[in-house]
């Protein structure tokens, strides 16, 4: 009976492995490598990938008839190919591979890797900028205006997908600045800082809840080298206007320590020039006029980890940046009533002195536990001090610009201080055959902001007590969150929920007059709310190379706390800027497919409802002049769409992503004021790189964004964007010198019109975009890294957790 058991289980194989290619992996004695990585190639595409079993056996099948080679690669081997043979549908036995080992005598090997330009993953998209040629030169701001899906309004707000409510992270921690303080920061940041661009659209429970279209991580450059090791770089570019930067690392780090530090500097003046046509009732108001901005950056990061023992690791982090941008501007308005000729000329000028200073200081401590459990202790405190130093000067002239018939000039002055401080505790272990984190954080943030404005004359300087203001804000924030994630026979399951209470106070306070003194004014608000916020992913992926996603997430975008003051903001004569107490947190709740073929053509679908949605609108006030202020919109739905794609063939690779959207807003203020807007989103980014000559690189990148509408009430047209590259490196690989032009079309230009409250606006600006740039670079030191596996540091392994979508970064 047991031989014909045999007999029947050899036929059973033998008809099982019928049209198959297999093989078995070796070491160089012979004995079965197992765990190791086989792939079937056809030409220079990997077609199949299988993994070897206990017995070194490997086994292919289900692939078209041609010529193959198999490759066996495996950790501390060198990689091995077979010769190239033709398999027709028949039973294919590939000749015994032996891999050789690497040599152990080696102190270290250098490690050379093509990092693709755009990575895919199930939660997020990483664009890998660092070293990158079109990257150079420029900054953090315009490394996303030029990301898939991302855009930039005129007021530098950025949306995703159609969603306006983005939460920007610099190493995986919340930055609390928003608008305009946001862009400025992020164009300080030199591109040389950043290691890569993540674009989380949908976070689990172990991210804060803030932010409906998701969040971006910006990664900044961290030293991963044993050993002494630094670089230095330079960079020109030049337009109208010339600009430079350049910036040193120094590291060191072994078995113990790891000690890194950089420095930056950069000056980048720029020119813009803008164009505003706005009609209020039978009044015209038509500007043109243009801004000279001056930013001069230093940035210095600064860090050390010890290594205590196998499990435990202690570090301390610092970052800081101090910048003094500045910014001179000059319009020139006709004032006129409609269908009649130019009655008066406002001549406006204006001078700005910004102080954009901040500090960030991190201490951090992560404990593993023998069996994979993972403690870590994570303390921030962050100091923003920001100021503004501004005169305004208003001229105004008869029609021919020749009288002066009056003048009204002012000074305003608004220091301003943010702090922010949080303790987050984090945990993850095996449990159930799968993994559960859980942890809990406290952040509270404190601003204050003093604006005074002055009246200025030929006899000096007079507070204007009816425009001066104090404005102070604090906000808690108590957080807690449960995730658990496990793998199912050809099902992953991840499910996890976010609470948090936020308690926030504000307090404005001014003097008013009462008809014949001025009193002090108070005015302020407190609000308390606790809110959950459940998360869910499901990933059908019995076959790996055909995986389906499904995912849920409600999130929350909380009011900037300038957008919450009450006061009155005269920005020029005819334009005002007003916050609002009534301001309340927009929610959204999001639904995604997602469907990843062959691990590179990757689609999703996603749907999004926001309720109380806020942007920034133009209303009218006194008849001919506007005032900007937020307000809740009712509602948005947004339905939006991604397809993105890499290929290789051997030294070129390609990325191409296009990121669609339609979005509905519907809002009625009462009297008249009315939105209802369908908006159609169309982006379209492409990547280029080709590798020859050993030594040289060269690329090409572009993106397209189509006619849409921002902020919920202004319709933007197409904009397009066009830049090309080449770099080569020299000194056995330690210098790169770049070289590459931005925008070579000149077409980076931000067009768009709103028409709300009887007020019609048309609007376009440009800058200096078309650049040429020249960069070097050199490192020195050593620059490997052992074969022996090295202990991470806490912030390393965080990061890594949150990179591989994987347990706890509760931020």
């Amino acid at each position: 009976m047991k031989p014909l058991l045999l007999l029947l289980s050899l036929a059973l194989a033998a008809f099982a492995h019928a049209q198959q290619v297999s093989g078995v992996a070796k070491d160089e004695s012979g004995t079965a490598l197992a765990g190791a990585t086989v792939s079937l190639i056809k030409d220079t595409s990997v077609v199949k990938l299988a993994v070897t079993g206990a017995n070194g056996a490997y086994v292919f099948s289900g692939f078209k008839p041609g010529n193959y080679k198999v490759q066996l690669s495996h950790i501390g081997y060198q990689p091995v190919a077979s010769a190239i043979f033709n398999w027709s549908g028949n039973d294919i036995v590939v000749p015994e591979l032996r891999a050789t080992k690497l040599a152990a005598n080696l102190a270290s090997v250098t490690v050379v890797a093509r990092k693709p330009l755009v990575e895919v993953k199930a939660d997020k998209m990483v664009l890998n900028v660092e070293g990158t040629i079109n990257a150079m030169g420029t900054n953090a701001f315009e490394l996303l205006r030029k990301s898939p899906g991302v855009l930039m309004d005129r007021d530098d707000n950025i949306s995703l997908a159609g969603k306006n409510g983005i939460q920007v992270y610099v190493d995986g921690r919340p930055n609390p600045l928003s608008g305009q303080d946001l862009a400025t920061y992020l164009k300080s940041l030199q591109s040389s800082q950043v290691e890569a661009i993540e674009i989380i659209t949908n976070p689990s429970a172990r991210y804060d809840a803030a932010g409906n279209a998701g969040i971006i991580n910006i990664r900044l450059v961290k030293n991963k080298s044993l050993g002494a090791n630094g670089s230095v770089n330079a960079g020109w570019n030049i337009a109208k206007h010339a600009q430079y930067n350049g910036g040193a690392s120094l590291n060191y780090r072994n078995k113990q320590v790891n000690i890194y530090s950089n420095y930056s500097f950069s000056y980048a003046p720029n020119q813009q020039h803008i164009n505003l046509r706005r009609t209020v009732l039978d009044s015209v108001f038509d500007q043109t006029g243009g801004i000279f901005d001056r930013r001069r950056t230093h940035n210095i990061k600064a860090g050390a980890d010890w290594f205590v023992n196998k499990r435990s690791t202690i570090g301390i982090m610092v970052n800081a940046m101090l910048a003094s941008p500045e910014s001179n501007s000059f319009s020139r308005i006709g004032i006129s009533k409609e269908n009649t000729p130019t009655d008066r000329i406002l001549v406006a000028d204006n001078n700005t002195g910004m102080k954009r200073n901040n500090t960030n200081v991190n201490l951090n401590y992560t404990y593993t536990g023998a069996k994979g459990a993972v403690f870590s202790l994570n303390a921030d405190r962050g100091a923003y001090d920001l100021n503004s130093d501004q005169y305004q000067r208003n001229y105004y002239y008869d029609a021919a610009g020749q009288v002066l018939q009056s003048s009204i000039i002012y000074h305003m002055v608004s220091p301003a201080k943010i702090s922010i401080n949080s303790v987050k505790a984090d945990y993850e272990q095996g449990f159930l055959k799968g993994k559960l984190g859980f942890g809990a954080k406290t952040a509270w943030v404190e601003t204050d902001n003093d604006f005074q404005r002055y009246d200025v004359s030929t006899s000096g300087e007079a507070l204007d007590k009816d425009r001066s203001n104090h404005f102070a804000y604090k906000e808690n924030i108590h957080a807690a969150y449960v995730n658990y994630n496990r793998q199912y026979k050809g099902v992953m399951v991840q499910a996890g929920l976010r609470a948090e209470n936020t308690v926030t106070a504000g307090m404005s306070k001014g003097l008013k007059f009462n008809g014949t003194s001025y009193e002090s004014s108070v005015s302020g608000f407190d609000r308390n709310y606790i809110d959950l916020f459940p998360s869910a992913a499901v990933t059908l992926n019995k076959n790996p190379k055909r995986q389906w996603g499904l995912t849920y997430s409600r999130r929350i975008d909380r009011p900037a706390y300038k957008d919450l003051n009450p006061f009155e903001f005269k920005l020029d004569e005819y334009t005002f800027m007003k916050g609002n107490v009534n301001l309340r947190p927009q929610y959204t709740n999001s639904i995604g497919v997602s469907h990843t073929r062959n691990f590179k053509l990757n689609m999703g679908l996603n749907y999004s409802h926001v309720s109380d949605m806020f942007t920034q609108l133009m209303d009218t006030t006194e008849k001919s002049k506007a005032f900007m202020s937020k307000r809740n919109l009712a509602t948005q739905d947004v339905m939006s769409f991604s397809i993105s794609y890499p290929f290789m063939y051997k030294s070129y690779t390609l990325f191409t992503s296009v990121n669609g959207n339609y979005s509905k807003y519907k809002a009625d203020f009462g009297a008249g004021r009315q939105v209802d807007l369908d908006a159609f989103g169309l982006n379209v980014f492409v990547q280029n790189s080709l590798k020859f000559a050993k030594t040289w690189t060269a690329e090409l990148s572009g993106f397209y964004n189509a006619p849409t509408v921002y902020q919920g009430s202004m319709k933007g047209k197409s904009m397009y964007n066009v830049d090309v590259g080449i770099s080569k490196t020299c000194l056995q690989g330690r210098a790169t010198i770049k070289a590459s032009v931005s925008d070579i079309f000149y077409s980076m230009k931000f067009r768009a019109s709103s028409d709300f409250a009887g007020q019609v606006m048309d609007f376009n600006f440009r800058q200096e975009s078309r650049q040429f740039k020249l960069a070097m670079s050199f490192r020195f030191g050593k620059t490997g890294v052992k074969p022996a596996k090295q202990r991470t540091t806490g912030a390393e392994d965080e990061m890594k957790r949150v990179q591989q979508g994987g347990g706890m970064m509760g931020n």
